[in-house]
């Protein structure tokens, strides 16, 4: 019996893996980037996620890379600074380190546990070739 979309356990792993792998370089990027206070665009780094979906039975995918747009920039008083104004405060990332860094947390838990799943997987596959021999 077949089931439309679903995948081997290796397939639905590996995507897992692919898709923490770019969470874990956008949580780089976020905390590399937590005090930008000016970008190409002249506005202060906002804070980016990945937007993960579901295939069905076959495991995850990347939906796309996406800006934070809600919360204000938080306003430091820096008066020295090249990007303040008027009044010396300067507008940072909407970045939070202890929350980035919890983030990373998760996501390397999901890359260690998907990849707990393929070296099971490998184990099963060497156990049953040993019975065959």
């Amino acid at each position: 019996m077949s089931v439309e979309g679903v995948r081997s356990p290796v397939d639905i792993a590996i995507s897992g893996l692919k898709v923490q792998a770019l969470r874990m370089d956008v949580i780089a990027s976020n905390i590399a980037n937590a005090n930008t206070t000016r970008t190409e665009s002249g506005q202060p780094y906002r804070r980016r996620d990945v937007v993960i979906r579901s295939t069905g039975l076959g495991g995850v995918a990347v939906g796309g890379v996406s800006q934070d747009e809600r919360g204000e920039f938080k306003r430091v008083l820096q008066p020295g600074h090249p990007d303040a104004d008027a009044d010396g405060y300067v507008a940072m990332p909407n970045i939070d380190l202890p929350v980035e860094m919890m983030h990373m947390v998760t996501a390397t838990r999901a890359y260690e546990a998907n990849a707990a799943v393929l070296k099971r997987y490998q184990d099963g596959v060497d156990v049953t070739l040993e019975l065959l021999r």
